[in-house]
C-alpha cells in the first residue's frame, strides 16, 4: 500500500521522507548556515541579501551563547551592526525571527521587514517591498516550506500560510492560505494550483 502511495503521489511521500530526516539531521552551524547563504546569494559578498542574512544570522548564534556574559557582549555587537546594515539595506530580519534553511532573498530593491514572532518555513523566496507582520492584534503570520512571495507583498496578522504557496505581485494576504496554492490581487483570492502531483485531499481543502 506504501509503494502504491508513493507511485501515486509521488512529491508527497518525498516530502514526508525529507521531513522525516529532517528531524533527525542535526543543527547547521553558524559557518555552514553562512556559506550556504552566500552561494544561494550569488557568491557575491556585497549582496546586500547576504549581507542581510549574515548579520540576522551573528544575531541568532549571539543569542545562543550560554555565558551570560558571551550573550551580552556578542548581542551589544549585533545591536550596532544590525542598526547600520539595516538602514542601509532597508532589511529588517530581528534574530528572533524563525528562518527555515534556504531562505532566498531574491531582490532588494526596496524594503523587505518581518516582524520578530514570525515564523518562516524551508526553501522560502522572498522579493522586494514585502511586509510579514501583525494586524493591528497580537499573532504574526506562520509560513510552510517552498513558498514565493511576489514584490509589493503584505502578509498580516495571525494566520498560517500552507506549504508550496505562491502569493503573487501586489497581493495582500489576511487570511488563512491552504497548501498548494496561489494568491493575488488585494484583497487576496486564493486559488488552487493544479498540478500533476495535487492531491484529492488539497483540491477539497482549497476554497477559491
Amino acid at each position: 500500500m506504501t509503494s502504491r502511495l508513493r507511485f501515486l503521489y509521488p512529491q508527497s511521500a518525498a516530502t514526508g521522507d525529507h521531513k522525516s530526516a529532517a528531524q533527525h539531521a542535526p543543527p547547521a552551524s553558524f559557518r555552514e548556515l553562512v556559506r550556504k547563504d552566500y552561494e544561494r546569494h550569488g557568491r557575491r559578498i556585497l549582496d546586500a541579501g547576504f549581507i542581510s542574512l549574515l548579520v540576522y544570522r551573528f544575531g541568532r548564534w549571539a543569542g545562543s551563547r550560554r555565558s551570560h556574559v558571551a550573550k551580552r557582549f556578542f548581542q551589544k555587537i549585533y545591536g550596532a551592526i544590525n542598526m547600520v546594515v539595516s538602514t542601509l539595506t532597508r532589511v529588517w530580519i530581528p534574530a528572533e525571527v524563525t528562518l527555515g534553511e534556504g531562505f532566498h532573498i531574491i531582490h532588494v530593491e526596496g524594503s523587505i521587514s518581518i516582524h520578530p514572532d514570525a515564523v518562516i518555513g524551508k526553501r522560502c523566496g522572498i522579493m522586494h517591498n514585502v511586509t510579514i507582520g501583525t494586524n493591528m492584534s497580537a499573532g504574526a503570520p506562520r509560513i510552510g516550506d517552498d513558498v514565493f512571495i511576489g514584490v509589493n507583498s503584505t502578509i498580516l496578522g495571525d494566520i498560517r500560510i500552507g506549504d508550496r504557496v505562491r502569493i503573487g505581485a501586489n497581493t495582500a494576504v489576511s487570511t488563512d492560505v491552504p497548501s498548494d496554492s496561489i494568491v493575488v490581487g488585494s484583497p487576496g483570492k486564493i486559488y488552487p494550483r493544479l498540478g500533476p502531483f495535487l492531491s484529492e485531499q488539497t483540491k477539497t481543502d482549497v476554497r477559491p
